[in-house]
């Protein structure tokens, strides 16, 4: 290790670092291997519906082990060093206890929320950035990657339709983050005197598909336009979808009230049955008012890359801005979210603030044409920017998007399967469409096709199965409906048809087992 010499002098000769991290990466290399072989080996046995043995013939489940907070605070024993520090021993010690204590989001049961395993090009993304520890705020200090993230957004803005000279976007931290600029750029940008003066010259008024994301009443709350600016539209009760009439009546209603409707969102890829909203329909009533059309993409924005699949996002192409996120559904690593749009120059004159000693991009030059943005931090709410395109541009560029796209045809696939495989079993009974629009599948435990009609002893039926499959080795999601709640499985790129067919069964058991 470096020592600091006399009066605080570095000791150049002493600086050991490159040889310290080989050290660590070598040591926890030792460690994280075994973690994601074992999700691979139980891959082999995920078709049962059973956990796998270990060497000594015992049930071992690779996806987790389940305590309650209480009894995990005590088993992981988790403290920090008041004075000296534990050291390589110490390190490897906490990172091994992680190890056993954490979901493993690498084994094949893993069906839980709208992401998934990592990647090995994603562990690779995160150690370059990792080892480069550098701001996406100004180019000076990330020249490369600043270059990296503009050709990155401008090429996935391309796929969306987004095809003019300023076309692009950025990334943000996460996808409320992305939906949350795009409500500042949209009132900002619609209302300018707001940048300066706020909300105090208009009552606004938001609009989003009663299944979308909560993130949107976070962005007014955050925005101080306050939850009640957000009027929920009207779904249709198979598809999920936006019903354009409905949202076309809140905006008369707003509008006769005396407020400012601006902001409409609407979602590629509902968080629960996985709705493309029809974005043409909402593109015209967004335009006979003059309002800002946002395309939340987050979840289903990934199908862009699936000739078979991006029909769904038929008229995306006439939004004023789009997120999506590529750490789901393409398995990029958490978090990578873009904000995307057809001009970026309209995010910049949104955002833009003069801080002379940050951006000095324009300090040498007395031209008025509008410059080049290319300190990234001048069009986001951010200034501290890690370089999340990255994980994208390097899985991009190892898969290409004919690996893309065969990974999220492979997806749907798996999904439309378990669909089809539930819908002959006479103990289920489908709440998602057959097959899916999405990569959700959602579903009742009916025995005998019947759901009861108290709607607690479905939802009780649901979470108590749940825990059931956990112990199996899978973890699904539920979530809230008019007969109670029902089963959320979320489909990921990764998902083999073996993993399906044992879910179903470890289904199957469980329901007998427990005499539900």
């Amino acid at each position: 290790m470096g020592s600091l010499a006399n009066g605080g002098t570095p000791d150049v000769k002493g600086l050991h670092r490159a040889e310290e991290v080989e050290d660590l990466i070598d040591a926890v290399k030792t460690l994280i291997i075994p973690f994601i072989k074992s999700a691979d080996e139980a891959a082999a046995t995920k078709h049962t519906g059973n956990l796998p043995l270990n060497n000594q013939g015992q049930a071992h489940n690779v996806l987790v082990e389940t305590f309650s907070p209480d009894e995990l605070v005590k088993r992981l024993a988790f403290s920090l060093p008041a004075k000296n520090g534990l050291g390589r021993e110490g390190l490897l010690e906490t990172i091994q206890q992680l190890l056993r204590y954490s979901v493993n989001t690498w084994d094949q049961g893993f069906l839980d929320k709208l992401y998934a395993s990592n990647t090995a090009v994603g562990v690779i993304s995160e150690l370059v950035l990792s080892v480069l520890n550098t701001n996406v705020h100004v180019y000076q200090v990330s020249p490369a990657l600043t270059i990296i993230e503009k050709t990155t957004a401008r090429s996935l803005a391309n796929l969306f339709g987004f095809s003019g000279s300023r076309a692009g976007g950025f990334t943000c931290a996460g996808g409320s983050a992305s939906n949350l600029t795009s409500l500042v750029v949209a009132r900002n940008t619609l209302f300018p005197e707001s940048k300066l003066t706020g909300n105090k010259n208009h009552d606004f008024v938001v609009f989003t598909s009663a299944h979308g994301h909560y993130s949107v009443e976070k962005a007014a709350i955050t925005c101080g336009l306050g939850s009640s600016a957000v009027r929920t539209v009207k779904v249709d009760p198979i598809t999920g979808q936006i019903l354009p009439s409905s949202l076309r009546e809140e905006i008369v209603r707003a509008k006769e009230e005396g407020k400012t409707p601006f902001y409409v969102n609407a979602t590629a890829g509902t968080t629960v049955l996985g709705s493309y909203d029809p974005f043409d329909a909402i593109a015209d009533i967004c335009a006979e008012f003059g309002l800002w059309m946002h395309v939340d993409g987050s979840w289903g924005g990934g199908a862009v890359f699936s000739s078979a699949q991006r029909h769904k996002l038929k008229g995306v192409e006439r939004a004023n801005s789009v997120t999506v996120n590529p750490h789901k559904m393409l398995n990029v690593p958490v978090t990578c979210s873009f904000l995307l749009g057809p001009d970026t120059e309209v995010f910049r004159r949104a955002n833009t603030i003069n801080a002379g000693y940050l951006f000095h991009a324009n300090d040498a030059s007395d031209e008025e044409t509008i410059p080049e943005v290319w300190d990234l931090a001048d069009i986001t709410l951010q200034c501290g920017r890690r370089a999340d395109s990255l994980k994208l541009a390097l899985a991009w560029i190892y898969y290409g998007q004919t690996g893309f796209e065969r990974n999220i045809d492979n997806a749907f696939e798996q999904a439309a399967y378990m669909a089809s495989q539930l819908s002959k079993k006479e103990n289920f009974v489908l709440v998602s469409q057959d097959p899916p629009p999405c990569l959700q599948v959602c579903f009742y435990y009916a025995p005998g096709g019947r759901l009861d009609e108290d709607k607690a002893v479905n939802t009780r039926r649901t979470a108590r199965m749940v825990g059931g499959l956990v112990r199996r080795g899978f973890m699904v999601d539920y979530a809230p409906g008019p007969k109670g709640s029902f089963f959320r499985v979320v489909v990921n790129c990764q998902t083999l048809r073996g993993t399906v067919d044992g879910l179903v069964t470890a289904l199957e058991e469980i329901g007998r087992e427990e005499g539900l």
